[in-house]
């Protein structure tokens, strides 16, 4: 009971968040690929570059940004510049806004924030903070709120994967060095929320994109997502934010009172805050006097009173269902506003049979929300998802695929769909990836409405409801 209680009061939370601006109901797409870059969505691209198309698994050939940067140390700036620069653009936040989009995942890099990259053996493109605030301003300006989603993490979270942006089987991410790192990164972004003006679209920032499923071999997690909530929290405090449900309380020096980066440094030692979270805030320190030279923000971070009214950022977790075998329940460590992320892809197999009627069946059923409520991890939005099948979906399917999908996940607090768009090329089969994995393609073909509330078929799920089919994780 005390788990559905608390799902009541974030989700009144997050609703409250509306009467600040915010829509009730998340309509999203992802910014995949902008500043993480996956080849396998823009191959010819990728591969225009300088990249390759790996015969066998991603870690044999060039295939990710860490394997780029490796292969051509002189070049890799100027390279991404020109990618980071053309394929999320102004005509981009056009068409999604009038396509009634009001909300973008952002996925990034830890080495977005460029002094946390260890040059000593790890490299990565350098410049695409400077796109990520163009991108942000864009957003801002058309009303889109934002997601900064910590999508690949220092040490790598998952194995295997070009989402991290080193693919590699060797996971790192779960170490004390690395959990801090990560948590250097969440002050660091926490801060520019909410005093960098071209932030102004952030509303939530979410900790990690898919970790490990098996809850045993992600030691230690449990604190990080308990540390990764009091760094933000004791920023905003910092900031003078009032953060709800919280029994934190802060006094700022008046000596400080004009200058946020002294007062952060201050912060750190404040004893209420376990010591890993103080470390991180003391290192985010320098990084943003660093960030406030370059971007001409020092009069904001060094020069100006900084007390803000604007509300809480939103912590963002998958949520607890994501892992199995005991996993920690980010529920548990709460403060403030929080919210939840999970991700379904049938096309890989493992929910339902390879067939529409078991596909539709499924869906029509899904208990994830109820279940995820049940323990607390309430309002639950669906932070990737799409129109892929492991079979030749006809043009009559989709419409009902895309219906239903869009008619569960709403009954959340919305959803956020994967990806924005897609490369159409030869090396795509022209149409044929993006038909399935981007928005606006969807949008053109008219699987998806351009309501992104509206259904084609508002009883789509009525023949399947209450049915049984061979599902695995429903």
């Amino acid at each position: 009971m005390r788990h559905i209680l608390a799902g009541l009061v974030l989700s009144s939370t997050l609703v409250a968040r509306a009467w600040d601006g915010q829509p009730t109901r998340i309509y999203g797409v992802n910014l995949g690929s902008w500043l993480v870059l996956e080849p396998w969505m823009l191959p010819q691209e990728w591969l225009d570059m300088g990249g390759q198309s790996c015969a066998d698994d991603c870690w044999t050939c060039i295939a990710t940004e860490s394997s780029f940067a490796k292969a051509y140390p002189d070049t890799v700036d100027t390279t991404f510049a020109q990618h980071w620069d053309t394929w999320f653009t102004q005509d981009n936040v056009n068409t999604l806004k009038a396509a009634g989009i009001n909300t973008v995942r952002v996925p990034l890099g830890y080495w977005i924030v460029e002094a946390l990259v260890d040059r000593s053996h790890e490299s990565y493109p350098r410049g695409g903070l400077k796109y990520l605030r163009r991108g942000l301003g864009w957003l801002k300006d058309a009303g889109i709120q934002a997601i900064l989603d910590h999508h690949a993490l220092p040490g790598v979270q998952t194995p295997g994967q070009m989402f991290t942006g080193n693919c590699t089987s060797d996971v790192q991410f779960y170490t004390p060095s690395n959990y801090h790192r990560a948590l250097v990164w969440t002050a660091v972004m926490t801060a520019l929320s909410h005093l960098d003006p071209d932030f102004g679209s952030v509303f939530a920032i979410e900790a990690i994109n898919e970790p490990i499923m098996n809850a045993t071999q992600t030691p230690n997690y449990g604190a990080f997502q308990r540390n990764f909530v009091q760094v933000i929290r004791a920023v905003e405090l910092t900031l003078g934010i009032f953060v709800p449900s919280s029994n934190l309380s802060l006094s700022v020096p008046l000596s400080v009172s004009n200058n946020f980066t002294a007062a952060l440094s201050a912060t750190s030692s404040a004893t209420i805050f376990p010591v890993e979270v103080q470390a991180a805030l003391l290192a985010a320190v320098p990084i943003l006097l660093e960030i406030g030279v370059v971007f001409g923000l020092q009069t904001i971070f060094e020069a100006s009173p900084f007390k803000r009214s604007r509300a809480p950022l939103v912590a963002n977790f998958m949520d607890v269902n994501w892992q199995y075998d005991n996993p920690s329940n980010p529920a548990d460590v709460a403060i403030g506003p929080q919210a939840y992320d999970n991700h379904l892809y049938y096309s890989f197999g493992g929910v339902a049979a390879a067939d529409p009627t078991s596909y539709l069946i499924s869906i029509c059923n899904l208990s994830r929300i109820q279940a995820d409520a049940a323990v607390g991890d309430s309002p639950l939005w669906f932070g990737e998802w799409g129109l892929s099948t492991e079979f030749n979906a006809t043009d009559e399917f989709l419409y009902k695929w895309a219906d239903a999908q869009k008619l569960a996940y709403s009954k959340g607090a919305g959803w956020i769909y994967w990806n924005f768009k897609t490369e159409i090329s030869p090396l795509t089969n022209g149409s044929a990836l993006a038909r399935q994995w981007s928005y606006l393609e969807g949008l053109k073909l008219g699987f998806l409405n351009q309501d992104p509330a509206a259904l084609h078929d508002p009883d789509v799920c009525v023949p399947y409801m209450n049915s049984t089919t061979n599902s695995t994780n429903s």
